[in-house]
């Protein structure tokens, strides 16, 4: 059995709710498709996300780690293809707002993202998802933690397994704040359970 960690975000700007939390908290601790998965929600703190996460990879040395966050305006699941070494954006939860900020000073421009992100729209889609690579993770909190974790794996010489999926707003949240595109949770919850199918399957 290998170990998955699975990463969400907490509320953040005006939206009050925040779909990656929930899916998060009720995949922590199954098992799928031969991978445990340990579920843990980061900040939006452009301060302290990537310093968690890197504790949470060094704690639970994981085989595969895959942070989730909302895209509020997407209609679609969308893998991330690349993280690139800037911080850049809205004001985060404590009140930070970096301007063209590099993430890791030593680190390279940009890094891909290891997972199967093909195959995970394929399934996706074989499944009924509405899906697609994308080509850019913004430049906010969650190319932050994608990039983090991708320049740790490469940095260590780590086989970690690591990348981002964006997933569209919860009904929800769309009826909390108005004209955005939306996902019941349950296909948002079952869409990530088929993004984990993707994966290599490890029974031992």
């Amino acid at each position: 059995m290998k170990t998955l960690l699975l990463t969400g975000f907490e509320p953040f700007l005006q939206l009050t709710v925040n779909p990656t939390m929930k899916i998060v908290e009720e995949l922590n601790g199954l098992e799928i498709n031969g991978h445990r998965i340990v579920g843990k929600i980061l900040p939006v703190d452009f301060r302290a996300s990537g310093k968690e996460l890197l504790q949470l990879l060094e704690a639970e040395k994981p085989d595969v780690h895959i942070s989730l966050g909302l895209a509020a305006g997407r209609y679609k699941i969308t893998p991330e293809r690349v993280a690139i070494n800037v911080q850049d954006g809205d004001v985060d939860n404590k009140g930070n707002r970096p301007v063209d900020e590099v993430i890791q000073a030593n680190g390279e421009p940009g890094y891909f993202s290891t997972l199967p992100i093909r195959k995970m729209v394929e399934k996706l889609i074989q499944n009924g998802f509405p899906a697609e690579v994308s080509n850019t993770a913004g430049t906010y909190l969650c190319n932050n933690v994608m990039y983090e974790a991708l320049h740790y794996a490469q940095k260590s010489n780590n086989k970690l397994i690591s990348g981002f999926i964006h997933i569209p707003a919860s009904h929800e949240l769309a009826i909390a704040h108005g004209k955005i595109p939306s996902w019941s949770h349950e296909d948002l919850k079952n869409s990530i359970i088929t993004c984990i199918g993707a994966l290599e399957h490890h029974d031992n």
